[in-house]
């Protein structure tokens, strides 16, 4: 119905935020990681919107980037997670860690989330690895970076890593897991830290 609302910010709490458009106040719930990249009241404010109705209530949820919503929308397909889930995982996670907690089948970090257990961390690694790839979540975490060049860089170096372990042999995930565990410095390159990925995945 909304696929977004632009307005003032009137007001911000731990858990949502009120936009005033068109002399309507929205009652917004968004992620509690958003609260610290909203601007002060008063000021502008765009929110890309997703309205869940139930018998009882209509009820806004809002996130600041296309991205972060086309995530939940994925996460409350999920079952046994609905959008109140979905807000705590991504108040937990943001879009690009979950994205490769899901890819590496990290189901520990998923679960780290209010109200997220084992099982269910289990089941949107499951229901949700198959509609995401490798490819597209270095994409977007590049494009989520793009003010950094050395970000850019270390990703490329990452993203080639992995490739090289799965030409290895290991798995996707695998590969993931191990590379995603290095600290990269400015003055490596793949091979120093596909040597360091190959030592990880003795711990596995």
């Amino acid at each position: 119905m909304y696929a977004y609302i632009k307005g003032e910010l009137a007001e911000k709490n731990i858990d949502h935020i009120v936009v005033e458009a068109g002399g309507i106040g929205y009652l917004i719930y968004v992620p509690a990681q958003s609260i610290d990249y909203l601007p002060d009241e008063g000021d502008q404010i765009k929110v890309y919107t997703y309205l869940y109705i139930r018998e009882d209530a209509m009820v806004l949820y809002g996130f600041l980037t296309k991205d972060d919503l086309e995530i939940f929308k994925m996460l409350i397909t999920v079952s046994g997670i609905g959008p109140k889930g979905g807000l705590g995982i991504l108040s937990t996670l943001s879009a690009d860690d979950l994205r490769f907690a899901i890819l590496s089948g990290d189901s520990k970090t998923i679960s780290k989330a209010p109200g997220i257990g084992a099982k269910t961390a289990q089941r949107v690694i499951i229901d949700l690895k198959d509609k995401m790839s490798l490819e597209e979540a270095f994409e977007k975490k590049l494009e989520n970076n793009a003010d950094g060049v050395q970000k850019t860089l270390n990703s490329s170096i990452k993203n080639d890593a992995v490739l090289a372990l799965s030409a290895l042999g290991y798995s996707s995930a695998e590969s993931l897991k191990a590379v995603s565990k290095v600290d990269i410095t400015d003055d490596m390159d793949v091979e120093d830290v596909l040597k360091l990925a190959l030592k990880n995945m003795s711990s596995f």
